[in-house]
């Protein structure tokens, strides 16, 4: 099934599970997109206001907060992490593996607290220090400033979340690592300094399912719920129940574990796991979970592990009972509809069009791929208004091995993908000076994986002169562990405007027209042109969407620029690229 976001048509394939008379319906995802391992909070003291976070991994900004008033429309309204000094070591994580896991969001006492982990995922390690929790706080969510600088703490683990008790005491539970004894472990820690109990205590191995994870515990009713994830984040994830008269257990296991998967099922929608719980204003209760739209072929998602909602019935004194994910919804009446949030980002489901005006910054919602280097982004700068200046990093988006780029940095913004179909474009204007000089358009997901368009300056091997003149190619390659389309090389046709070869040396600017265009479910098609002369557009080569369609992250739609390896100082900066009229087109999304 495709949904247009104009709601023009929508047609289900099913009917869902009423769960009340007066119900709604929606549709899944509710953050389509790369935004995994969602946490959420309804806050009364906010007018009702619900709040969510998302893992973040390598990018940057990170754990991206999402608002809504009406569990319907949901908008970014900050980054926990939007300063490089909060977190240097997010520029030298190796892996894609690596970075921010799933964060945990809470408030207590007129404060928002996140709880998540720094992730070092290098295999070779022996010890466990990779495992860096952290708490951040704010008095104002809304605000990406607000966001304190973490407080770290000694667990050994990851995925932590807290719970206040009622004397004060905070517990934290968190997953023990896979490779020595798996399990949830819970210990007490200062949320002020950071100091942990002596007491690091298992509480519960789960069902038997692989790598349990994602805890939260609940009380209501007289009994400490604890919700955990199982079975990988693959096709196997599910979420599992226990529950305890104490908080240090032990717990008994629900008799319906799990308690929502879709694994063994043909659903469009897999890889349901790691839950969290809230309740709205009436007092109705919800769930979110990651989700894949990849059915159980598993080949083609690349927006990757996305956010999902479901409604659960939980009666007093009984197990909750939560709703089986599906693209078309039916729960408890949602709250009246509501657009007036603050903050500082766009609802989920905006369409970009970004100028680039004087005296702005960048929208919120575009990212780096780890700690970007700031004086590589320059928005108009002068002589050239309305643009974005790329000054290009020696290294490419692939970098070393893949794994590893390290404090230099590279230069690439981009914005995730969120619908199935979609055009992205740039206008590119781009003097390349020295061999190897290259930008261009991107989809990536990660270092080794991922699917580029950009114009690079080549020597001309059909020249039978001595030196080979230096001429701009189209250069359309993609990276991947699968089979990938084969790298191509089109001249940059010299009836485009402002082209002139300089015998050795470089051509005059290009002002380019660059696309990426989702053309169906599986495919991506990559072309250019002349700004001056749309009609000459040229469709340069097209790569199958399961190439980026990997582990824990999402795609990125966006702009990159490098030397490809050619040391870049002051001497030698390498040939910047301006950007400008950048633009994201929603045209639908598959949901079933």
């Amino acid at each position: 099934m495709l949904m247009t976001l104009f709601g023009h048509w929508a047609l289900a394939l099913g009917i869902p599970l009423a769960v009340n008379a007066a119900n709604s319906t929606y549709s899944n995802p509710i953050f389509p997109g790369f935004f995994p391992d969602p946490s959420c909070i309804s806050v009364p003291e906010w007018d009702n206001t619900f709040f969510c976070a998302s893992s973040s991994f390598s990018v940057f900004p990170g754990i991206p907060i999402h608002a809504s008033k009406d569990l319907a429309n949901w908008r970014l309204v900050s980054n926990v992490l939007s300063r490089p000094e909060q977190l240097p070591d997010l520029a030298i994580t190796n892996k894609s593996t690596s970075g921010i896991w799933a964060s945990t969001i809470r408030y207590h006492e007129g404060i928002f607290f996140i709880m998540t982990t720094l992730v070092f995922d290098d295999q070779a390690q022996t010890n466990f220090s990779r495992w860096d929790n952290m708490i951040f706080q704010s008095t104002n969510p809304f605000e990406s400033s607000s966001w304190s600088d973490p407080v770290h703490f000694n667990f050994t683990g990851y995925d932590t979340s807290p719970y206040w008790a009622d004397n004060g005491t905070v517990y934290v539970t968190g997953s023990h690592p896979w490779e020595v004894t798996p399990g949830i472990t819970q210990t007490t820690v200062n949320l002020t300094t950071g100091a942990v109990g002596s007491d690091l205590r298992y509480i519960w191995n789960g069902t038997g399912g692989e790598a349990p994870e994602g805890p939260h515990i609940y009380n209501k009713d007289g009994w400490y719920y604890l919700m955990i994830a199982e079975g990988g984040t693959g096709l196997n994830h599910m979420e599992t129940l226990a529950r305890s008269k104490t908080i240090g257990g032990p717990y008994m296991p629900d008799p319906a574990n799990p308690i929502i998967t879709n694994a063994n099922t043909t659903q469009y929608f897999q890889t349901v796991g790691h839950a969290d719980l809230f309740q709205d204003p009436s007092r109705s209760w919800w769930g979110v979970c990651l989700s894949t739209r990849s059915g159980p072929e598993f080949l083609v998602y690349p927006m990757g592990r996305e956010t999902v909602m479901f409604p659960v019935t939980w009666q007093t004194g009984d197990w909750p009972i939560l709703q089986p994910v599906r693209g078309q919804m039916s729960g408890w009446q949602m709250p009246t509809t509501n657009l007036s949030i603050a903050g500082e980002g766009p609802f989920t489901d905006a369409a970009d069009h970004i100028t680039f005006p004087p005296n702005s910054s960048l929208p919120i919602h575009l990212v780096h791929w780890r700690i970007p280097i700031n004086a590589s982004y320059t928005i108009s700068p002068p002589g050239y208004a309305n643009t974005l200046r790329l000054s290009p990093s020696r290294l490419n988006l692939t970098a070393y091995d893949g794994n590893y780029a390290g404090p230099e940095g590279q230069t690439f913004v981009g914005r995730r993908q969120t619908d199935t179909l979609f055009t992205y474009s740039v206008n590119m204007q781009f003097t390349p000076q020295t061999e190897g000089d290259e930008a261009g358009v991107s989809v990536f997901l990660t270092q080794n994986h991922h699917i580029d368009l950009g114009v690079v300056l080549l020597a001309n091997t059909t020249s039978s002169s001595s030196p080979q003149p230096l001429v701009p190619y189209f250069r359309f390659s993609a990276t991947s562990y699968l089979t990938v389309p084969p790298p191509l090389l089109v001249p940059v046709h010299a009836s485009y405007p402002n082209y002139t070869s300089l015998s050795n040396t470089s051509v005059t600017t290009l002002n380019l027209y660059l696309e990426i265009k989702a053309i169906n479910l599986t495919h991506y098609a990559f072309s250019a042109g002349p700004i001056e002369s749309m009609s000459d557009l040229l469709t340069i080569g097209t790569a199958p969407a399961a190439d980026v369609s990997f582990g824990f992250t999402g795609t990125l739609l966006g702009v990159y620029g490098t030397t490809n390896g050619r040391i870049v100082n002051s001497s030698s900066p390498g040939a910047p690229a301006y950007i400008s009229d950048w633009k994201y087109t929603p045209q639908g999304r598959f949901i079933s």
